[in-house]
């Protein structure tokens, strides 16, 4: 049977600490549905279009599924048949967060497990947010995020 785990996050935009649990998810899961949440209560810089274009051309692997989703995490996992919930974990002020979203939903779907996954050292203080604002005032994301992304964030910001 094959084993499929969700990746849920707004990917504003994706970046390489996310590439990098993607690469390693990939190490225990057969396919890997990436799922772009959307998020009625932030105000994202790319639209949902692009940042499901931008994660298809960062990680062109045929086990990597992107789709977008709204509403219940819990619910997406149990349509798309995954057996895991993957989630990423920068430091320990992530923990609380994650670990109370991780039993809400093992109670809304208990045969779902969450499964918390560190990014590489190197890539522990790389967030989307902070991305977004060296970006905006023309700092170098190169080694942050993938080259298209790059190219992305410089026609948002005009640089």
């Amino acid at each position: 049977m094959k084993r499929v785990a969700v990746y849920p996050g707004s990917f504003d935009p994706i970046t390489k600490g996310h590439e990098d649990l993607i690469h390693r998810s990939l190490e225990f899961v057969d396919q890997l549905i990436v799922a772009v949440a959307v998020n009625v209560a932030k105000q994202p810089l790319f639209s949902l279009e692009e940042r499901v274009a931008l994660i298809r051309q960062a990680v062109p692997d045929k086990r990597v599924e992107v789709q977008s989703f709204e509403g219940l995490l819990a619910e997406f996992a149990k349509k798309v048949g995954a057996s895991v919930i993957i989630r990423g974990l920068r430091a320990v002020s992530d923990f609380e967060y994650e670990f109370q979203m991780a039993l809400m939903n093992r109670n809304l779907a208990p045969k779902i497990e969450t499964v918390f996954l560190v990014p590489a050292f190197d890539l522990t203080f790389v967030s989307s947010s902070l991305v977004r604002e060296v970006a905006r005032f023309g700092g170098d994301v190169s080694p942050l995020v993938d080259p298209g992304v790059q190219k992305a964030l410089k026609r948002k910001f005009g640089k």
